[in-house]
């Protein structure tokens, strides 16, 4: 009996100690936890490539201070390098978060901001991948999930925007359901917080004057807010003359994604009655009809116009035609970046031409060895000289999963113009 007993002990001190064990891996794989992989190698140089395709990627890339390409995951932000690689390679630098999910992703010269489902602001050195600061920002509410390029995570992240103050100071803007909010780039020092209305506010972008932009109906009819960056009062409220009930703002002439923005557009939820503005200085923006078609697109003091099968030069501020290529195949603006504006015609070609005068900067067949040119272009992006666009299959709609929807397993073309 004693044996017997010794045995049931033994047993039941095993069963315990297997239940602490599960315990603690359980506890050890759900606990809230970073990973931060640092770069082993120098920051690499700047390259300096010719024009043309430089390769094809199965994700968007950011492209960081002209060396890096950044990427986003469910939980993970990385970069690799060289930024003319050919395809994606292993990863120079990767940060990931667990259990929170990474929602968007914006840089500024060497640094990295990475917003997630917590409201976790956390920003990274470029040239090491170590953290810089980390910062409560507000919970950005729902996100749509992103498709598998995660282009809509680098190239359009939701509620997260940089401003430049009058000062030269570079503010980041966070703007969640409820709450925004701005924080100093260099350290993530929180500056201000605001409580806004939640569910009759809608978020826009920053504009260059220094503004963050936001479309309220809390208190009435939508009107145009405009928040000073720096401080987070309201400078203007203000409702375009015949404004739709319902009011759509589309911020344009950005220098960023959606951050510091020359002009916005105004129109009904269908499009009719579209209006351009300026917001190039503080107060109410100003009237710009050069603006007005939507199939135009706004850089530094030119709107390029696609409309009519030509591509012309106007004044934002008068419409008057300031230059005028026929010699264009039928195009649409793809991208716009500071001192370019990219098209791409019916036939696949990438032309990138000089706001200023419409001169051809480069010109060449946007793919990559035998794909072809049977895809229509998804989301697109510049910045620096470099454009990147998802191929999107001819018959493809917004309905269709992932497989219907992209080109190929590799959709994303990256150039250099």
């Amino acid at each position: 009996m004693a044996k017997t007993g010794r045995r049931r002990a033994v047993v039941a001190l095993v069963a315990v100690l297997a239940v602490a064990a599960s315990v603690a891996v359980v506890a050890r794989v759900l606990a809230p936890a970073e990973v931060e992989t640092v770069a082993r190698d120098p920051y690499p140089a700047a390259p300096a490539p010719t024009a043309g395709v430089i390769g094809r990627l199965p994700v968007a890339p950011l492209v960081v201070d002209g060396r890096l390409r950044v990427y986003a995951g469910a939980r993970q932000v990385y970069a690799d390098q060289p930024v003319t690689g050919r395809h994606r390679v292993t990863p120079f630098w990767s940060y990931r978060r667990w259990p929170a999910k990474l929602v968007g992703v914006l840089a500024e010269g060497t640094t990295v901001v990475s917003r997630w489902s917590d409201g976790r602001l956390v920003a990274l050195d470029a040239r090491t991948g170590r953290v810089s600061w980390r910062a409560d920002g507000p919970a950005p509410g729902s996100v749509p999930k992103p498709r598998r390029t995660f282009a809509a995570t680098v190239w359009d992240p939701a509620g997260l925007h940089l401003a430049r103050t009058v000062d030269g100071v570079d503010v980041l803007l966070a703007a969640g359901p409820g709450a925004v909010g701005g924080y100093a780039l260099t350290d993530g020092r929180r500056l201000w917080r605001a409580d806004v209305g939640r569910g009759c506010r809608v978020d826009v972008g920053s504009t260059a004057s220094g503004e963050m932009v936001g479309v309220d109906t809390c208190a009435g009819p939508p009107s145009v807010e405009l928040r000073d960056a720096a401080t987070g009062v309201v400078r203007t409220r203000w409702r375009p003359p015949d404004a739709p009930d319902r009011l759509v703002v589309t911020p344009v002439g950005c220098r960023d994604g959606h951050s510091g923005c020359r002009g916005l557009r105004t129109a009904g939820p269908d499009g009719g009655g579209s209006r351009g503005w300026l917001v190039t200085d503080p107060g109410e923006p100003t009237a710009a009809p050069g603006l007005d078609r939507p199939e135009s697109a706004l850089d530094g003091e030119r709107v390029v116009d696609t409309s009519g099968g030509v591509v012309t030069g106007r004044s934002p501020r008068t419409g008057e035609e300031l230059w005028r290529r026929a010699d264009i195949h039928p195009a649409r603006v793809l991208a716009t970046e500071p001192g370019r504006v990219h098209l791409l015609t019916d036939r696949r070609e990438l032309v990138t031409i000089d706001p200023l005068t419409g001169a051809t900067r480069s010109e060449f067949v946007f793919t990559a060895g035998r794909d072809g040119i049977g895809w229509q272009p998804g989301r697109a992006y510049a910045v620096g000289g470099y454009v990147a666009v998802e191929r999107v299959r001819e018959d493809a709609t917004a309905t269709d999963d992932d497989q219907g929807y992209f080109l190929m397993a590799e959709p994303v073309l990256l150039a250099a113009t």
